[in-house]
């Protein structure tokens, strides 16, 4: 098992704004069959406006074939377009789950 840990960072006063859209692009994914285990974060101290849209797959390959799906959906695309105004940076981080 994998977590992907999608951070953005939005700009100022932004966020709330940025939930509603990851929210949004959530659904557009659930419409385009794809299911993930996913949740949204935002800050409580540290670097304001921060979001993290966090991903628990099993493997690199669903991650791959998910984002393949996803990303060619034109209502993900426009959804994407307008948080991708709205965001000033971001990374993704992929970690494995030891247990």
């Amino acid at each position: 098992m994998i977590v992907v840990r999608n951070v953005f960072r939005m700009k100022f006063g932004k966020a709330k704004e940025g939930v509603a859209l990851l929210k949004e692009g959530i659904a557009v994914q659930k419409r385009a069959g794809v299911e993930m285990n996913q949740r949204i974060m935002t800050d409580l101290v540290g670097t304001f406006y921060t979001l993290v849209l966090e991903l628990a797959i099993p493997n690199i390959g669903a991650l791959e074939t998910n984002m393949l799906k996803v990303m060619g959906d034109k209502d993900w695309q426009a959804n994407y377009q307008k948080f991708s105004a709205l965001a000033e940076s971001g990374y993704r981080e992929i970690f494995t789950i030891v247990e």
